[in-house]
C-alpha cells in the first residue's frame, strides 16, 4: 500500500544526499516542512540526515539544522490551519479519544507535551500534538522554540551517531523506540519533580511573627528634631 511512498523516499534520499549543499539544504527544508504539515513521509527526514552525515561526516555540524528548520516551518503551517479551523477540523482528522488524551497531556505537562514527541523518532505520533496545540491556542513562540530545540537535538544526535555507527542508528532507533521513550519520559518526570520542589520552596509563606520580632530588634530612627529660627 505504501510502496509508492517508499519509492519516493528512496528517490529523495538518493538525490538529496548526492546533491551539493546549496541544493540539498533547501530541498531538506522543503521535505521537512511537507512531512510535518500536509504529508506523511515516515522517517524520511531521519534517513536523509543519517545518510548525508554518514556519507559526509562534516555535514553533522550543519545538515541536521536544515531538517529542524523545515520541521518547524511545517509545524507552524499545521498549527495555523488548526488554529483557524478549531475543534471541528481537529476531530475530523484524529480520533476523539486520542485528542482527549493529548489535551490532558498539555494540561498536566505543559511544554513537555510537545517537546517529548518532537524529540522522539517514529513510531511516536507527533502531528496530533501539533494540531492540538493550534486548537488550544498554545503560545505560538513558545511552541516554535520548543519544536526547534527538540528537533535540533534529535537530528544532531542522529547525525553524530551516523558518523560513528552509520545507518545502523536508524534500525536501533526504530527497534528500541519503547526503551528510548521510557528513558526520556523518566527524565522528564525527574525534571518536573525538581521544578516542583524548587517552586514550592520559593513560594513558601513567610512567618509574619518572625518578621515582627526581627523588626522589633532593629534600631528605630530618632524622630527629627525641630530647629527654631
Amino acid at each position: 500500500m505504501f510502496d509508492w511512498l517508499s519509492s519516493i523516499g528512496r528517490w529523495l534520499e538518493r538525490y538529496v544526499i548526492a546533491l551539493p549543499i546549496y541544493y540539498a539544504a533547501p530541498a531538506m527544508i522543503v521535505i521537512g516542512a511537507l512531512d510535518s504539515s500536509l504529508l506523511s513521509l515516515p522517517e524520511i527526514n531521519d534517513y536523509l540526515v543519517v545518510g548525508r552525515c554518514f556519507r559526509q561526516p562534516s555535514a553533522a555540524f550543519y545538515f541536521p539544522l536544515f531538517a529542524a528548520i523545515g520541521s518547524v516551518i511545517g509545524c507552524l503551517l499545521l498549527y495555523t490551519i488548526m488554529q483557524r479551523g478549531g475543534q471541528a477540523l481537529l476531530r475530523r482528522r484524529f480520533k476523539r479519544e486520542n485528542i482527549e488524551r493529548v489535551e490532558r497531556a498539555y494540561a498536566r505537562y505543559g511544554i513537555l507535551a510537545i517537546a517529548i514527541p518532537a524529540l522522539l523518532p517514529p513510531p511516536m505520533p507527533f502531528k496530533i500534538f501539533v494540531a492540538t496545540a493550534g486548537t488550544l491556542e498554545y503560545p505560538r513562540w513558545k511552541f516554535l522554540v520548543t519544536v526547534m530545540i527538540a528537533r535540533s537535538v534529535r537530528y544532531y544526535v542522529e547525525g553524530i551517531l551516523a558518523v560513528f555507527y552509520g545507518r545502523r542508528v536508524l534500525s536501533f532507533l526504530r527497534d528500541n523506540g519503547l526503551v528510548i521513550l521510557s528513558v526520556v519520559t523518566a527524565g522528564a518526570v525527574l525534571i518536573l519533580l525538581v521544578y516542583a520542589i524548587i517552586n514550592r520552596r520559593n513560594s513558601r509563606p513567610i512567618d509574619v511573627s518572625t518578621e515582627e520580632s526581627v523588626d522589633q530588634k532593629l534600631p528605630r530612627e530618632a524622630p527629627p528634631t525641630e530647629i527654631s529660627e
